[in-house]
C-alpha cells in the first residue's frame, strides 16, 4: 500500500496509524534509560477549609524501586476537573520510566490531540513535577542543580502580598519589612472597572497606588496588580499616570489573551508590563515573546505543565530580553518545584507568593506537612532546598486531617446593572 493510500484510509476510518498505538514508546526506549518502572499514580483533593476555592490537588507517583515522586496541579475552582484528568493520564506513565520527564511531557500533551487547557495543563504539572522529584532522588542532587544551578547560593529572591491599606499600616509594614530584609511588596487597585471609566474612579486608583508607594518608600520595590479588571482603554490612562511612581512592574493591564491590546498598552508607558499566570505551556507565551509585548512573564508551574514548561518558557523569554517572576498562590509543593527552575534561569526576576510578612493558618499548616517553613522567605529570599529530588518528604498520613471538600467555584464579582465583572 502506498503512504498516501495508507494515510488516507487512516483518516476515514477516524483511527490513529498502528505505529501510534504504544502509547508510551516503551519499545523505542527498551535499551534506553533506567530500569526503574512507575508502578502506582495516586491523587489527593486536600480542602484546608471546607469551603475553599483552591482545594490542592497534589500528585503522588510510586516505583518499583521504592523511590516516590511528589507535584501539584493545584486549579482555582476546577479541582474535581484536575483531579479526574489526572487520573486520565495513568495509562502515559504506568508501567514506564520516570526518568524520560520530556518524554511524558510530549506524550500527555500530543497524545492529547486536542490542546492543552488549564485543566489538561494543570495535570501535566502535577505528573511532572512528581516526575523531577524522582529524577532528583535517584540521581541525588536537588533538581535545581539537575538543570544547572544555581545562580545564587544564598536563594531566590522573593516578595509577599501587602495587605495594609492606610499609611499608618504600610509605614508599619514598611518597618517589618527592613526587619526581616523583604526587598519588594505586590499590592492590587481598588474596586472593578466599567469598558470606559469615571474620573472619580480612575483617580481613587492612582491615588491608591501612590499611597501604596509612598507608605512604603523608595527602598523597597513595588509592583501592582491590575488582575485584568481593566480595559485596555482604562489600563492605558492608569499605566501612564503612575509613570512617576517608578514601579518594578504592572501586571495583567488587560486579559492576557488580548495579545494586541497588551502590545498597545505596553506603547504608552515605560512602567514594565507583566503578565502570564493564566497561559499554558510555552506554546501559550510564543505571540507575547515574539511580539515584545511584556517585560516580564509570570507562568504558574502548577499550569503551564510543571517544571518542563516553565522551564522552557525561560529560556524562551532569556533569549529574548523577557525576565521571569513566576506566580505561586497554589499550595506548597507547586512553591517549592517553583524555587528549582528559578534558581537556574539566568533571566530571574522575582518570585510571589501569595501570602503577608507574617504567616498565616496554610503556611503553618504546610509547615505541619514536610517539618519546615515552606515558601517563607529568610532575609528576603526563599532559602533552597538541600536534599535530592524537589527537597522534602511527606506523608499521606499528614493529608488526611484535611479531606477534600469538593470544587468551589471562585469569586463571581458584578457591575451594578448586573454585568459580569473582572477580578
Amino acid at each position: 500500500m502506498k503512504r498516501r493510500e495508507f494515510l488516507g484510509g487512516a483518516a476515514g476510518c477516524g483511527c490513529a496509524p498502528a505505529l501510534a498505538q504504544n502509547a508510551l514508546g516503551r519499545d523505542a526506549f527498551s535499551g534506553a534509560g533506567s530500569k526503574i518502572k512507575i508502578t502506582n499514580l495516586k491523587v489527593f483533593g486536600v480542602s484546608l477549609t471546607p469551603d475553599s476555592d483552591r482545594p490542592y490537588v497534589f500528585v503522588k507517583l510510586e516505583t518499583d524501586a521504592g523511590v516516590v515522586g511528589w507535584g501539584e496541579g493545584t486549579l482555582e475552582g476546577k479541582a474535581g476537573a484536575v483531579t479526574a484528568c489526572v487520573n486520565d493520564f495513568r495509562e502515559f506513565v504506568i508501567g514506564s520510566d520516570p526518568m524520560q520527564v520530556e518524554h511524558h511531557w510530549q506524550s500527555m500533551y500530543v497524545h492529547s490531540f486536542y490542546r492543552a487547557g488549564p485543566v489538561m495543563g494543570s495535570a501535566i504539572s502535577g505528573i511532572d513535577q512528581a516526575l523531577w522529584d524522582i529524577r532528583g532522588k535517584v540521581l541525588g542532587l536537588p533538581v535545581y542543580q539537575l538543570l544547572g544551578g544555581p545562580f545564587d547560593p544564598r536563594g531566590v529572591r522573593g516578595y509577599y502580598h501587602a495587605g495594609a491599606r492606610t499609611r499608618e499600616e504600610l509605614e508599619r509594614l514598611r518597618g517589618v519589612a527592613v526587619q526581616q530584609g523583604v526587598s519588594c511588596f505586590k499590592s492590587g487597585i481598588p474596586g472593578y472597572y466599567e469598558w470606559i471609566e469615571t474620573h472619580r474612579n480612575i483617580d481613587r486608583a492612582v491615588k491608591a497606588m501612590q499611597l501604596l508607594r509612598e507608605g512604603l518608600g523608595p527602598d523597597i520595590d513595588v509592583a501592582i496588580d491590575f488582575h485584568a479588571k481593566t480595559s485596555p482603554a482604562v489600563a492605558s490612562i492608569l499605566v501612564k499616570e503612575v509613570e512617576p511612581l517608578n514601579l518594578l512592574f504592572v501586571e495583567e493591564p488587560c486579559p492576557p489573551e488580548n495579545v494586541k491590546a497588551m502590545a498597545r498598552i505596553a506603547r504608552r508607558s515605560t512602567t514594565p508590563i507583566a503578565t502570564g499566570e493564566r497561559l499554558v505551556a510555552a506554546y501559550g507565551c510564543q505571540a507575547l515573546i515574539e511580539m515584545g509585548v511584556v517585560d516580564i512573564l509570570q507562568t504558574d508551574i502548577n499550569h503551564v505543565g510543571g517544571i518542563t514548561a516553565l522551564w522552557k518558557v525561560g529560556a524562551c523569554a532569556e533569549a529574548s530580553g523577557i525576565s521571569m517572576a513566576p506566580h505561586a498562590c497554589e499550595g506548597p509543593i507547586g512553591g517549592i518545584a517553583t524555587l528549582h527552575v528559578d534558581a537556574a534561569m539566568p533571566n530571574f526576576l522575582v518570585q510571589e507568593i501569595c501570602s503577608g510578612v507574617e504567616p498565616a493558618m496554610k503556611e503553618k499548616v504546610w509547615e505541619e506537612w514536610l517539618g519546615f517553613p515552606a515558601m517563607r522567605m529568610v532575609n528576603g529570599r526563599f532559602p533552597l532546598p538541600a536534599k535530592p529530588g524537589l527537597g522534602f518528604d511527606l506523608s499521606e498520613a499528614a493529608l488526611q486531617k484535611y479531606p477534600f471538600g469538593g470544587t468551589r467555584p471562585m469569586a463571581r464579582v458584578f457591575h451594578g446593572d448586573g454585568s459580569v465583572a473582572a477580578w
